[in-house]
């Protein structure tokens, strides 16, 4: 199946969209004025990035918390990458594409999995799956290659990410299949099996087989949706929950629903609809899951948090899912054109509301989550809120203009491959040093406060 290239007609923007008259000027019929929004969102999010200046770490944002108290964890600076690489490919501005390229090289990992082992007290196979996305998304569209010939190619590297995910003894058949929260047994959480996970896994299998044309990656791929739709973790509605542990084979659903496991499996499913020329099931799933997407998470057609958003008890990870949906559903139009116009329209009226909370901080132009409440600034500010904002105002230059699609093996890729990457990094986990004491001590009360958090905030939505 082909690919959609757009250059819509204006009239799919809502009426009376074209103009805020706020910090943040965006004309959503003017593709110079919303590069221009976006090129100043971009600025400020990477006023956060202090990896090129003396004492920063390459590739990776202040933190993780709390140290600093607003600092990140690892996995955020992978997902602001390729938050920057769909900038890049829908603006053209490539002034960010040479410390992008540094930073996602810096993390590459010992093993060319996207798994240093700096960061194994605390590794998700989420975390590692983010990673993996934004290099295959480099891969996609035609990102300058690693500068050095000895360096995997950027499909080789989401081919690594994959393969070590499949190979991983977590990804075992306990609750009949899918893939652990953690990594490392000794890491609190592994004994939860979460939908983001599995949506990294099966996002990225779709989209090598796409890219690859090996159909062993699509019958992987086929094999977590199909898991995750059997454990319950996705519904006949297709509303997807959080997770469930083990030890009830699954049975506990935490049915709290965050916008980016909604996200993540939607575009591997458009990814599925395209390889498969539009062959059933996948067109029903796209359309069921976009159905629930639009319903659940666009209230008058603005992105919303529904989790944590309406009394602002998001942690700093969830202040950025919005920010996934909205690239996301963009990709989902051009892979799965029959959806645009149902897409279209909320990433026009998301942008509008967007800019309009852009009005605060210490810039005075600083972006807040809570973009339906107009321009009473909600106070919060990070990079995440950032990235939201972003994604809202450049995924709309696809109404104007033609984005050009995901290229693959076929169609003018130039990224190489490595079939067999990854397939020994986690098969032994010795191949990631064990944590020291004080790093599992420190692992578990990270995850631990995450575990307990969830279940106060969102524990009731299980009922």
């Amino acid at each position: 199946m082909k690919y959609a290239l757009f250059s819509c007609a204006p009239a799919l923007l809502l009426a009376g969209s074209s103009l805020v008259a706020a910090v943040i000027d965006i004309d959503l019929k003017d593709a110079a004025s919303i590069r221009s929004a976006a090129a100043t969102i971009a600025y400020d999010m990477m006023t956060y990035y202090k990896g090129n200046t003396s004492g920063g770490i390459v590739g990776v944002l202040p933190g993780p918390p709390p140290d600093p108290p607003e600092g990140y964890y690892w996995w955020e600076s992978g997902a602001m990458w390729g938050t920057l690489v769909d900038y890049w490919h829908y603006t053209g501005d490539s002034s960010y594409n040479d410390v992008l390229q540094k930073g996602v090289l810096h993390q590459i990992g010992e093993e060319f999995n996207m798994m240093p082992k700096n960061w194994s007290s605390s590794m998700g196979n989420d975390d590692q799956g983010f990673w993996g996305m934004t290099v295959m998304s480099m891969a996609e569209t035609k990102f300058p290659d690693p500068p050095d010939p000895d360096t995997p190619g950027w499909v080789a590297l989401a081919q690594a990410v994959f393969n070590s995910q499949y190979k991983n003894p977590g990804h075992d058949d306990t609750c009949g299949g899918g893939l652990r929260w953690q990594v490392f047994p000794y890491l609190t959480g592994y004994d939860y099996k979460n939908s983001i996970a599995n949506g990294c896994y099966f996002n990225i299998g779709a989209r090598l087989a796409k890219y690859t044309g090996n159909d062993t990656y699509a019958q992987l791929a086929v094999k977590s949706f199909d898991w995750v739709r059997q454990s319950g973790l996705m519904d006949a509605d297709y509303r997807v929950y959080d997770g469930a542990h083990i030890g009830t084979n699954c049975t506990d659903i935490n049915k709290v629903q965050f916008s980016y496991n909604a996200g993540v499996f939607l575009l591997g499913a458009a990814h599925m609809f395209n390889y498969t020329d539009g062959a059933e099931p996948w067109r029903t799933h796209v359309d069921g899951l976009l159905k629930s997407v639009i319903e659940i998470f666009f209230p008058n057609g603005i992105a919303y948090e529904v989790a944590c958003e309406p009394h602002l008890t998001c942690t700093t990870d969830m202040f950025s899912f919005k920010a996934y949906l909205l690239r996301w559903l963009s990709q989902t139009a051009i892979v799965a054109p029959h959806t645009a116009t149902l897409i279209l329209p909320i990433l026009a009226t998301s942008a509008m509301a967007a800019a309009k909370q852009c009005n605060g901080g210490a810039t005075g132009r600083a972006c807040g989550l809570s973009w339906s409440l107009g321009e009473a600034y909600d106070g919060k500010t990070g990079v995440g809120q950032e990235m939201g904002a972003l994604s809202a105002f450049f995924t709309n230059i696809m109404a104007l203009e033609t984005i050009v699609p995901p290229v693959t093996n076929a169609t003018g890729g130039t990224s190489k491959g490595n079939v067999n990457a990854g397939l020994n990094a986690i098969a032994n986990p010795q191949a990631i040093k064990p944590a020291t004491t004080a790093d599992r001590a420190g692992a578990g009360i990270i995850t631990t406060i995450v575990l307990v958090s969830v279940t106060g905030m969102f524990g009731w939505m299980s009922i």
